[in-house]
Order: structure tokens, then sequence, then C-alpha cells
């Protein structure tokens, strides 16, 4: 039975694995339809957001299984609640790739930003594939100090928000409210991404140390 419970276990974890990769490439792929109006890749995004779902659904029903039928306690059962709480910050994670995906779809053919805001939205998705990018890897191999390190990663991402909006609330923006309301919308997908992101890795560091996060 133990063995059984380890390899599920396993399974779980690589389920994991790979939302935290899919939701990777989901939101490099939304930034390049956003800042290129590539029609493609925004189509590629929102029809993988499906894909995403379905693995958040397979950690969800295999997590459920593992409660009921090995009841685990201590650290098993940290282990399977810690993948509940991840794969639903994963899942959100892939919601925001999808909103920035399709408000670039909205705006094909034009670009769905001006060019005074493409250099803050081209750090900001730099900063959510970096965030990104560290969860894959302490999902991969549990690590509470690369977990931790996201907190001043999403510190990078907020001080990119209050630019963004520096921008759109200057006495000289030029392109009206639609423009300004759809930045915003925008910075506010890229800084939820990376805040989901650091919720996950503090669910890791939870369950490396059995400490909870605060923040």
């Amino acid at each position: 039975m133990r063995d059984e419970f380890r390899t599920d276990l396993n399974i779980v974890s690589q389920l994991l694995v790979d939302m935290a990769e899919a939701v990777r490439v989901a939101m490099r792929q939304a930034t390049r339809a956003l800042l290129a109006a590539d029609r493609q890749a925004a189509e590629g995004v929102i029809a993988r957001d499906a894909e995403i779902d379905s693995l958040y659904r397979h950690v969800e029903e295999r997590a459920g299984d593992l409660l009921v039928r090995q009841a685990p306690v201590a650290s098993d059962l940290r282990t399977v609640v810690t993948a509940l709480h991840v794969a639903a910050d994963l899942e959100r994670m892939g919601d925001l790739a999808d909103h920035v995906a399709k408000t670039a779809l909205r705006r094909h053919p034009s670009p769905a930003v001006p060019a005074e805001l493409r250099g803050v939205f081209t750090d900001m998705a730099g900063v959510a594939d970096r965030i990104a990018g560290k969860i894959a890897a302490v999902l991969s191999k549990p690590d509470a100090t690369l977990a931790a390190e996201l907190d001043r990663d999403d510190d990078a991402m907020d001080d990119l928000h209050r630019e963004l909006f520096a921008v759109l609330l200057s006495d000289d923006w030029p392109y009206g409210v639609e423009t300004g309301i759809d930045g915003a919308l925008l910075g506010r997908f890229y800084e939820r991404y990376a805040d989901h992101a650091v919720n996950a890795g503090r669910h890791v560091v939870y369950l490396v140390t059995g400490e909870p996060v605060t923040g």
C-alpha cells in the first residue's frame, strides 16, 4: 500500500510540473501575441488553456482519491493538500495568460499596447517568465530557499506595475480611455500571475519546512 501511495504522489507531482511548464509557455506566447499582434500565438494560448484545466482536474481527482483511499496523516497529508493548493494557483495562472491572449486577439490586427507601454510589458513578461521557471523548478525538486526567492521577484513585478500606472495616469497620456483601461487590465493580469506564483511558492515552503509562510 505504501509503494502505491508513493507512486500516486509521484504522478501528482509530475502533473504539477507539467502544469507549471504549461502556464510558463502560455504566458510567453500570450506576451508574443500582445506585443507582436500575433493572432496564431493568441489562438494557441486560448486553445491550450483547456489542456491546463484538464491537468488541474487530474490533480484534483488523484489527490481526492489519495485522501479517500489512503487517509494520509502528518507530512503525507501536507503533501496532498499542498498539491491541491498549488494546482489551483497554477490553473489561475493559466487563466491569466488566457486573458492576455484574448486582449491581444480583440485588438488584432493592431497591437494591443502602444509603443509607450511596450518596454514595461516586456519587463513584466520577463519577470513573469522567471517566476514561472522557478515554480517549475521547485515543484520538480522541492527547495524552500528557491521558493522563498519568489517574494523578491514579486517585488520587482510590483515595481513595474507602479511604473505602468505612472505612464497611464500621466497628464500627457495620448491614447484615451479605452487603451488606458486595456493597459491597466493587462498590468493586473501580469501582476496577479506573479501573485499566484508566489502563493504556490509559499505552499512549497510549507511543504518542505512545515512552517506556514505569511506575507
